[in-house]
């Protein structure tokens, strides 16, 4: 199925689903909001675990940033461990396929007779050693993209519900992505170094890295990574790596 395909579904799940509690959803979502659509949908498949990253946007060092995870507000060890491997070769994937990629331990075969069921998607290698999981790629509008990943020894995902299942992956997607760009006019002045700091983090760059790149003691770089994550009301600078990907603020 092609992006525009998936697009035009996603667009129906934020036109025409409810949440549990009967409200319409919006077009636009808080992280603590996607975070509880997000495990409904982990529920709805019998995942334990989940998590929505980006795409950096170098192209030079290929990483993942995480955006939320089922550790809300807090950041799971498996979602930093995602963030921190090599990923050149999912992020390659996701940002020119839609094809869901799933991998299975051979320890846990739980999980893996559904993934086997289903036709479209790849298996690639452990994410996360010790686990079961699949991985669906994700864009929106301005060229953002990334993964909604779920994981968990039990996975249900009858072959029939493969892209009902995706296509509310990218309405999720579309949701947290689709913060309005004059929104970031109402966060408090973020300083050309704070900008720096942010956009070395979502290259995969360290504190070390970045106060050596820019000339800096590490508490200084720490300092400006701690203070545009308060401007931009996130709880860690994962998170405001995210949001400032999502208003535009670095590319």
């Amino acid at each position: 199925m092609k992006n525009a395909a998936f697009k035009d579904a996603a667009q129906g799940h934020l036109n025409d689903q409810q949440d549990p509690s009967g409200q319409e959803p919006n077009r636009a979502l808080g992280i603590p909001d996607a975070t509880r659509r997000c495990r409904w949908i982990a529920d709805d498949i019998k995942a334990s675990a989940f998590g929505l990253f980006f795409v950096s946007p170098s192209p030079e060092r290929a990483r993942l940033v995480p955006c939320l995870d089922s550790d809300f507000p807090g950041t799971g060890v498996a979602t930093r461990f995602i963030a921190g491997a090599n990923g050149e070769d999912i992020v390659r994937h996701t940002r020119t396929s839609t094809a869901p990629h799933w991998w299975a331990d051979d320890g846990m075969p739980g999980s893996q007779g559904a993934f086997l069921a289903l036709e479209w998607a790849e298996r690639i290698a452990p994410l996360v050693p010790g686990t079961n999981g699949i991985a669906f790629p994700v864009h929106a509008d301005r060229g953002q993209c990334g993964l909604v990943i779920f994981m968990g020894p039990d996975i249900v995902l009858p072959a029939g519900l493969l892209y009902d299942i995706h296509a509310r992956c990218f309405a999720l997607f579309s949701a947290v992505a689709g913060t309005h760009p004059g929104d970031a006019g109402k966060a408090r002045s973020i300083s050309k170094r704070e900008l720096e700091c942010l956009k070395l983090t979502a290259n995969g760059n360290t504190s070390e890295e970045i106060a050596k790149l820019l000339k800096l003691s590490v508490h200084t770089a720490n300092q400006y990574l701690t203070q545009s994550a308060q401007k931009l009301n996130a709880v860690n600078r994962n998170q405001a790596v995210a949001k400032a990907l999502r208003l535009g603020l670095i590319e």
